[in-house]
């Protein structure tokens, strides 16, 4: 065996075990990564004005805490003592109140889905699954807060050695094609990751006045409609639905018809319809160096298939994957062009 196949079989073979090694912490530093190259630009912006690498690094860091990672802590400490004082009363007066609700005339055409829709409701049953979730947010909320800590402390790292990461993935790419193939993965995790962020916010914002108008925890509700809003089709519907629905078992009629219309007018139509296309728009064409060429509605698509395989991080793994292989296989293709030529 030569030198070069020594060297090779001996990289595979400790590289194997340094996977292994690490394995507990891949999925961190990969959500970590990717945050980082999706924030690559701001991170270069603060360095500008502060000049020193390692607080940068800390800015960017505590920034990406205090914008993503706070709000879902918060939320999930909310949920647990909510749940852990529900009252089971409140729910079965709501679910009783709503068999005995009609429509108005001109609905009528809705009843027969809507009694086939109450009948399944067993009482019993939701309260049983709300204790079970609330048993299941207090065992798995203090592993999440553990993800969330290990993911800002590799977010650092990976600003503040990015040069030395950046010459290294430089050093392996061939025919210094470094460019092509990470600068479209940069610029759509850039347009994914601050559209997410700023039309999540917008829109649970928004949710957070009436909420709070109405005597509810605007905040937490309007952390949940911002989470809400990132699933598709159903989004913020999981919110605004329910809670006009307890209004109107209050018979806060009026409460609830401003809350779901508010909700449609306000939220659905405007916010997302109209201003959050704008948005996107924005970002693409002032907040990255260069405007995405991957077309938006696969960017979406994308969005739906990593959060249906990956869960909550599928949405920054689904973009970035399909992007990766986008510009691979362009890269090939010019690679392959260029050969032929001579």
């Amino acid at each position: 065996m030569n030198n070069k196949n020594f060297i090779i079989a001996l990289l595979f073979f400790i590289g194997y075990w340094v996977v292994y090694l690490y394995k507990p912490f891949l999925l961190d530093i990969a959500v970590a990564a990717l945050l980082s190259l999706a924030t690559y630009n701001a991170n270069q912006k603060i360095l500008s004005l502060v000049k020193y690498k390692g607080l940068a690094s800390f800015l960017s860091s505590f920034l990406l805490a205090l914008i993503f990672f706070l709000p879902l802590i918060y939320m999930i400490n909310s949920l647990i003592l909510l749940l852990g004082h529900l009252e089971v009363s409140s729910i079965e007066k709501t679910v009783n109140y709503l068999k005995t609700f009609s429509l108005p005339s001109y609905f009528d055409f809705l009843d027969p889905y809507l009694e086939r829709f109450l009948e399944g409701i067993d009482v019993k049953s939701i309260t049983t699954n709300l204790i079970k979730f609330a048993t299941f947010v207090g065992k798995e909320s203090a592993n999440f807060i553990k993800d969330m800590f290990l993911i800002t402390i590799f977010y650092f790292f990976i600003l503040y050695y990015d040069d030395e990461l950046i010459d290294f993935f430089k050093s392996l790419i061939p025919e210094k094609n470094d460019k092509e193939l990470f600068g479209e993965v940069s610029n759509v995790m850039s347009v994914v990751f601050y559209s997410i962020i700023i039309t999540a916010m917008f829109e649970g914002a928004l949710f957070a006045i009436i909420a709070n108008i109405m005597g509810y925890n605007g905040i937490l509700l309007g952390i949940l409609y911002g989470f809400s809003s990132l699933i598709p089709f159903v989004g913020g519907a999981i919110m605004w639905v329910p809670l006009s629905a307890y209004e109107l078992a209050k018979h806060n009629t009026a409460n609830a018809i401003i809350i779901a219309l508010y909700s449609i007018i306000v939220i659905s139509i405007i916010a997302d319809t109209f201003i959050k296309p704008l948005i996107i728009k924005y970002i693409n064409t002032k907040l990255v160096d260069k405007p995405s060429n991957i077309n938006e509605l696969l960017i979406f698509f994308s969005i739906i298939a990593g959060l249906s395989t990956f869960g909550f991080w599928g949405m920054i793994f689904g973009p970035a994957l399909t992007t990766f292989f986008i510009s691979l296989v362009r890269l090939y293709k010019k690679i392959r062009n260029r050969r032929r030529r001579y």
